[in-house]
């Protein structure tokens, strides 16, 4: 293949924690080869998808690894630390086989997700927007996370905000960069699916900071991001479906498709 194309990287969201690493190696693999919206994508435009197969502890079920939240950016654990840097290592590792069997992609990668999936991508899109050529994300408890330090006096630390980005990253928060990246993002109009009420997703601090300053409703919240985005001059697509909930439907997979083919003649 002389021509250069992209790939889709989607993060792995088995849904439920479990020790066991075969249930999530299972359900990535389905998600890469049966049913998710980056399988979809990646089969209609004919393009090279990637989902990786991190592990969700039951035994350590704080650590949210499939949405990159704080735990997981603290954690030390050989097995789990910085899986966002495991993960460009698998981006690289992937395109060194595809070269091998002749496939050349671009140096940034497309990346997509559906809940927690979507809010690992987003969260990975803050610290390495360099690398994404676009991003396409749905059902993420309509919590975003924020270009800002803080909110009505309110520091916002990584996951909510960029306070402490410096301190974590031992880099600045890229805003150009990220302003820079197309981003398709939508929520179904029903869907009232919300993490942020629960242990696993979000500190006791982090709830009350989002509750009480972004929207202590899905919907409510997923508005208030939108008006943040636009105020530091991040334009995304924002899209909502009527009569869907917590869950996608054909119409979401073809302007998904229809966004990175899109992106895919930008070249």
């Amino acid at each position: 293949m002389d021509k250069e194309t992209f790939l889709l990287v989607e993060p792995n969201n088995t849904g439920r924690a479990s020790d066991s690493i075969t249930v999530h190696r299972d359900h990535a693999i389905d998600l890469a080869s049966v049913s998710s919206v980056g399988n979809n994508a990646a089969t209609m435009l004919k393009i090279p998808l990637l989902v990786p197969v991190f592990p969700r502890p039951a035994s350590r079920e704080l650590i949210y690894t499939h949405a990159l939240d704080r735990d997981v950016i603290l954690e030390k654990s050989v097995e789990l630390k910085r899986l966002d840097l495991q993960l460009l290592a698998m981006v690289d590792d992937g395109k060194r086989v595809l070269d091998s069997m002749g496939i050349k992609v671009d140096s940034k990668i497309f990346m997509n997700g559906f809940s927690a999936s979507a809010t690992f991508t987003n969260r990975f899109s803050f610290i390495h927007p360099e690398l994404i050529k676009a991003l396409a994300i749905g059902g993420f408890n309509g919590e975003l996370m924020l270009p800002q330090n803080k909110i009505n006096g309110v520091s916002l630390n990584y996951p909510i905000g960029i306070n402490d980005f410096t301190e974590l990253f031992g880099k600045e928060f890229a805003i150009h960069a990220y302003q820079k990246i197309p981003q398709f993002i939508y929520m179904g109009e029903l869907d009232q699916n919300d993490a942020v009420q629960f242990t696993d997703a979000y500190s006791d601090d982090e709830r009350q900071a989002i509750n009480h300053n972004i929207g202590a409703k899905v919907q409510e919240r997923y508005l208030q991001c939108q008006e943040l985005y636009r105020e530091k001059r991040i334009f995304p697509i924002f899209k909502t479906y009527k009569d869907v909930g917590h869950w996608t439907a054909p119409a979401m997979n073809f302007e998904v498709i229809k966004f990175f083919f899109s992106q895919m003649q930008e070249k």
